[in-house]
């Protein structure tokens, strides 16, 4: 158990299972990407580790790049979008496969989508470790999905609680909130 100023979390996905959700992962992006050289944007400050450890799992040549919203405050959802840093490079008529952390309301990942779109982009997915499907707020095809959980919060492997707790290795869930 370990506590982040006034919340306590217990382990809920354990590090062997993250990394083997990536190797799964990663290897679909392999199968439907060969031959071809996908930019991958990695969507900060949560899929950091996410999007280090997958590309390491990648053999297909690809190029990665980073862009940062947020929409996030304390434990919860804002429902606002709010764009910090984007892609600076030309898109137009590339295969984007968007890099997240966690799915949770799919608002901020509607957003981005619809962004990407409208860059003319020859192709545009999605791919999250972690979604939350009974939180979902819009419809989405998330492409490469590693995993569905109920709504918890959580942290650990990139994902935060007031920009701390990112450094862990297993995913942990809070318990007393």
């Amino acid at each position: 158990m370990i506590t982040i100023d006034n919340l306590q979390f217990e382990i809920f996905i354990p590090e062997a299972e993250v990394k083997q959700t990536v190797k799964k992962i990663a290897a679909k992006i392999n199968r439907d990407y060969e031959g071809k050289c996908p930019v991958l944007v990695a969507i900060l400050n949560g899929s950091f580790v996410f999007a280090a450890d997958l590309v390491r799992e990648l053999t297909i040549e690809h190029e990665i790049h980073f862009a940062k919203v947020a929409s996030y405050a304390g434990t919860e959802s804002t429902g606002v979008v709010k764009n910090l840093l984007g892609v600076d490079i030309p898109l137009k008529g590339r295969d984007v496969i968007i890099v997240e952390d966690i799915v949770d309301t799919g608002i901020t990942m509607s957003h981005l989508l619809d962004s990407f779109m409208a860059q003319a982009v020859k192709s545009v997915e999605v791919c999250s470790l972690i979604v939350k499907p009974e939180k979902l707020k819009v419809k989405l095809d998330l492409k490469y999905c590693g995993m569905e959980i109920p709504d918890a919060f959580i942290l650990g492997y990139g994902l935060d609680y007031n920009n701390k707790g990112r450094q862990y290795r297993d995913i942990y869930k809070v318990i007393n909130h």
